[in-house]
This record gives structure tokens, sequence and C-alpha cells, in this order.
């Protein structure tokens, strides 16, 4: 009689598989099984006798208890990533898997803190993007900040920003070139999630991609999904992505009175105000029509001949945002005792190492049961009934747990 793995569910098994970016035969190698024997315990009947159950456990850094839970419902997606290439296939079908792992686990602590309420503004917009000109999206982006409260100067931290006003922000490595990021907004839950690559620690690339993909969740919120598969109409979202962000971060307005002259220099010092990227400054500029052909050509050239394309001054500077709302609300949790980190680690069938960069927890804050405790910054104002946090959009949101919030 065949020993197996009693409740192993063999689409955990692929679900493991492509969040590691393996394939079946390199898996199988790995684990030292045939390429047909690891297809039969992904698509069934057969599950793995338990030696070979640890192998594979081991080889994905996961728990066994993993590969027991119920198969994640398939259900469409109107995820924007920034490249629908062919080569970047691979690194889309690991991040996506990853980022199912993140919405398991918010559901999870959704149980036990409340999160900020969603409160972005909605537009009557075309379902066809054709029909939404650059005009229409700088007016919107002069719309949302003023819905926001922000001005027209800089914004201070336009991740908490958007955490402040109920998006789920995480951040992680993406593995590719063309995948700085992604979003999606989730009708059934009605919020938004944004996903961040960490792979080039860039604070003003990092910046754009976050207000890139709250253009996608403003602009392109309803439009049709196979919109988003055809070459032509892809780009044309980007390239509206990319003009929303750039207006929403640089209003031009208050950028055109800050150009005295135009210089690499003035928007180098430009640069440490506004925190944006030079080179996207002197694309906003040629948009605004403040640069003729000739002297757009010969700024980029110069920009060229100081290196500025590969890494450009204060780079090294300028730190990223990050995520903050979910590690607080965990802080808190654990604070007030209503979760220890021995049940978190327990009621998570993740490896550590993933929850911990899932939630963007410190490295070994689970594994240390001595950690400090630390709470990012302070409660000024309770949560009321509706469970709604109050914060101004340049505060510390912390997730409070259930049941201790005052009425």
């Amino acid at each position: 009689m065949k020993v197996g793995t009693p409740g192993f569910v063999g689409a955990r098994l692929r679900e493991g598989r492509e969040a590691r970016g393996l394939t079946a035969l390199s898996l199988a190698e790995l684990v030292g099984v045939s390429r047909a024997a690891l297809s039969q315990y992904e698509i069934g009947p057969q599950t793995p006798r338990p030696d070979v159950m640890d192998r594979i456990a081991a080889q994905l850094n996961l728990p066994v208890q993993f590969f027991c839970q119920p198969a994640v419902k398939e259900v469409e997606r109107r995820i924007f990533w920034r490249s629908m290439s062919a080569a970047t296939k691979g690194a889309r079908t690991k991040a996506y898997r990853r980022y199912l792992w993140l919405r398991q686990i918010t559901d999870y602590l959704q149980q036990f803190v409340v999160l900020p309420a969603v409160n972005f503004p909605q537009f009557k917009l075309p379902d066809d993007p054709v029909k939404l000109s650059m005009n229409d999206i700088e007016q919107i982006a002069r719309e949302v900040r003023s819905y926001w409260k922000l001005g027209i100067g800089p914004i201070s931290d336009v991740v908490l920003l958007l955490e402040n006003n109920g998006a789920i922000v995480a951040r992680g490595a993406l593995g590719a070139d063309t995948l700085d990021a992604f979003s999606e907004w989730d009708e059934l839950e009605n919020r938004p999630y944004i996903f961040l690559g960490s792979d080039k620690d860039s604070a003003v690339r990092s910046r754009f991609d976050v207000v890139h993909e709250l253009a996608h969740l403003i602009l392109h919120r309803k439009i049709e999904r196979n919109l988003l598969a055809h070459p032509a109409q892809f780009k044309l979202i980007e390239e509206q992505a990319h003009r929303f962000a750039a207006a929403f971060l640089v209003p031009a307005t208050t950028f055109a009175s800050e150009l005295n002259y135009i210089s690499l220099d003035h928007l180098r010092v430009l640069k440490r105000r506004w925190k944006v990227a030079i080179s996207m400054m002197l694309m906003r500029c040629q948009h605004l029509g403040f640069l003729e052909p000739e002297e757009a050509r010969r700024l980029w050239m110069n920009l060229s001949r100081r290196g500025w394309k590969r890494r450009e001054p204060l780079d090294d500077e300028l730190v990223p945002e990050q995520p903050r709302v979910i590690e607080s609300a965990i802080s808190s949790l654990l604070q007030a005792g209503v979760i220890s980190r021995e049940q978190l680690k327990g009621d998570l069938p993740y490896a550590v190492s993933d929850i911990e960069e899932l939630l963007m927890l410190p490295r070994g804050f689970l594994s240390d049961h001595q950690a400090e405790v630390v709470i990012l910054g302070e409660q000024r104002n309770p949560a009321p009934a509706s469970g709604r946090v109050n914060a101004p959009n340049d505060g510390v949101v912390i997730g409070f747990p259930k049941g201790t919030v005052e009425k």
C-alpha cells in the first residue's frame, strides 16, 4: 500500500513552486523525483511520500501545513502590470502568487484590527482610455490633490498618504527590470492594493511608481480587462499613468513658478524639494511646453554625458518611502497581547521570512522572542466606532486591535 501525505492539496504545490519562480522540471530535479511524478502531485490523484514531502517543503522553504491548506479560489482580477512582455511572464507569475499571500495575510489580520477606511475620489470616466486626453489627466490630478487637501506643494510621503486613505501597500523583490510595481482595486473588498518592487532601491523612482499605480486605480479602474492585453491600448494606458504621476507629484503652476531658468543644475536643486527624478522633471518641462525641441535635445545629451541616466545626484541620499500601517497594526496587536508571535506564525502557513517581508516587519522580528515591540508614531485620536482611523495625510496611522476602540 502506497503511503502519501494526508490532506495534501496539489494546487498548493503549484502555488508554492510558482511563488519561488521554479518550473516543475527544476523543482523535480531539486527534490529528486521525476517530472511526471511532480505533475501527478500537482494535478492528482497521487500525493508525495512523507520523505518526499519533507524535501519539497525544504526546497520551497514552506511549512508542510502550507500544502494541506484549501486551494485559493481563482477569480478574474484586473491587475495593472508595468510590462506584459513574454520575457516577464515568469516574474509576473511569481509576483502574483506572493501578492495572493499578502491578500490572505491581510484578510487574517482584519479579524483583529481595523484598517483605515478607503477614501479615494471617484470620477465619471470613459471606459475607453482613448477618450481621455492628457489635459483631462492634468485636471484629474489637480482634483485628486484637492480632494485630499494636499495643496500645490511637495507631498511629504506618498506611500503614507495612500495608506492613510485605505490602500494596502507592500514592498518586495519582483526580480524583473520591467516590473517596478503593480496594483489592483479589489471590487469585492472595495480596497486598493499596491505592490512595490524593492529591487532598485531608488527613492525617487519608487515614489513615482507609487503614484503611477495610483493613476491606474483612479483612471483605469473600470476599463475592460481585454484592453490590458492589447499592445496599443496598453501603451496608451501606461503613458496616461506616467502623465498623471508627473502632474500629481509636480503641479504645473507651482513648478512653473520655481523655474527661473531650466538647467540640469537647477533641476538638481529642485529634486531635493520635490523628491522626483531630474529626468522626470525634464520630461515634465517638455510636456508643459517650457522647452523648445532643440533646448530639450541639448539637455538630454548633457544628462547622458554626466552619467545621470544610470544614477542621478541624491540617489544615494534620499530614502525610499516604506509602508508602515500593517507593521504598526501588528506591533499594536502584540503589545496589547491580542495575539502572540507564536500564534501569528502558527496561524499563517508561510515561511517566517515571507511573513516578515510581505508585512514589512524587520528581519528576525517574528523569530526573536525578545525583540522590542515598536509602535511607529503615537495615537493622537482614537478611532471612532465606524472603524475609520482619522489622521492627517502626513501623519502615521496605527492599526488598532478590534475591541479596543473607544465608543
